[in-house]
């Protein structure tokens, strides 16, 4: 199951993206921002999803961070200026 949800906080709006997956194990979770890391087979992605994001959050002022357990779930979070 993927949820999202929205809340502002003081000057800023954050958005969580959750999922109760089997999380991003450890040993990766710190090279997922990176462009053209995957863990899929070769010729089965590009690794540029979750780096082009970080890149256009960063862009326009956010932050872009991941929690995840393992055989937990994952959650994404992005905090964005308010106007």
């Amino acid at each position: 199951t993927v949820s999202i949800s929205t809340k502002k906080l003081n000057e800023k709006v954050e958005i969580k993206v959750t999922d109760n997956g089997s999380g991003i194990p450890q040993k990766i979770v710190d090279k997922i921002f990176q462009p053209f890391f995957t863990t899929k087979p070769t010729g089965q992605g590009t690794g540029l999803g979750l780096s082009l994001a970080y890149d256009i959050v960063k862009a326009h002022g956010g932050e872009l961070k991941v929690e995840t357990k393992e055989r937990e779930g994952t959650e994404f979070i992005i905090q964005l200026a308010t106007v």
